[in-house]
C-alpha cells in the first residue's frame, strides 16, 4: 500500500516541474486546463438555446400526449 504523503508529494514535485516548463506532458496539461478555462466563460450561443428550448418543448408535448393517451 502507497503512502498518500508520498503521493501528495509525488504530484506537487510533478506541478512544479510542469510549471517550470521541464515537463511537456504538464506544460500541455497545463495549456489545456488554460483553454478549457476560456471556453467555460464563453457565452452559449443563441443557436444553441434555441435547440435546447425546442427539444423541451417537444419533450413536453410527448408527456403530455402520453399522459392523454393513458386517461384514454
Amino acid at each position: 500500500m502507497e503512502d498518500p504523503v508520498d503521493e501528495r508529494s509525488a504530484k506537487e514535485g510533478g506541478r512544479a516541474k510542469a510549471e517550470s516548463g521541464l515537463d511537456p506532458n504538464g506544460l500541455i496539461g497545463s495549456k489545456l486546463k488554460a483553454l478549457y478555462r476560456a471556453i467555460e466563460q464563453e457565452p452559449v450561443p443563441d443557436l444553441f438555446i434555441d435547440l435546447l428550448q425546442k427539444l423541451d418543448d417537444a419533450e413536453a408535448r410527448t408527456r403530455v400526449d402520453e399522459t392523454l393517451s393513458s386517461k384514454a
